[in-house]
């Protein structure tokens, strides 16, 4: 499981220009079953996306076609984590510690 962080690197008016897009973009992963939630940070500097995914490169590979990306007006900082403990909603996706 993947905790990915956007953080604006550009004016608000820059990244509203790009929304339309980014959000047909985040449809699609949610389709795809690789995104689980999302949201803007408040102050609105960003966003946080809550992901799964067989490995990081995969993650990589997807937050590069971000259409923030393309256009210039995001940086990502990826987090992976082990999901010892979920929501009831989630338990599919809890994963046990390797020795």
């Amino acid at each position: 499981m993947f905790v990915l962080e956007l953080s604006y690197t550009a004016p608000l008016d820059a990244v509203d220009a790009v929304l339309a897009e980014h959000v047909v973009w985040l449809d699609g992963l949610y389709a795809q079953g690789v995104f689980l939630a999302s949201g803007r940070k408040e102050p609105r500097d960003g966003g946080v996306i809550i992901a799964v995914a067989e490995d990081r490169a995969r993650i990589e590979e997807i937050t590069a076609g971000d259409p923030f990306v393309r256009a210039g007006v995001c940086t990502y900082r990826i987090t992976e984590f082990v999901a010892t403990k979920t929501a009831p909603a989630l338990e599919r996706y809890r994963e046990t510690l390797g020795g």
